[in-house]
């Protein structure tokens, strides 16, 4: 028989990887053709003139020119009005 009462096994010992999330370059900040502007999950802000959004909902510019941020109100299914923050590139 062994001597040594067995060991129970931690729980808490992982831990996931950062994601680093959120704005990468401010309004009237320059930012390069290609260049991520915001990294998010879910869509907090849209993409407006010049951006795009890809698959992961992260915001990049389409074109070279500096970053604007605006807010809009538009219309959710037709009944509600809401505010949406727009990411432009003029």
């Amino acid at each position: 028989m062994s001597h040594v009462k067995a060991g129970g096994t931690a729980k808490n010992l992982r831990d996931s990887k950062p994601k680093m999330l959120g704005v990468k370059v401010y309004g009237d900040q320059h930012v390069k053709q290609g260049g991520i502007i915001v990294r998010q999950r879910g869509q907090k802000y849209r993409a407006g003139e010049n951006a795009e959004m890809g698959k992961d909902h992260t915001i990049f510019a389409l074109k070279a020119g500096k970053v604007e941020f605006k807010i809009k109100r538009v219309n959710k299914h037709g009944t509600k009005v809401a505010q949406a923050t727009f990411v432009n590139v003029v």
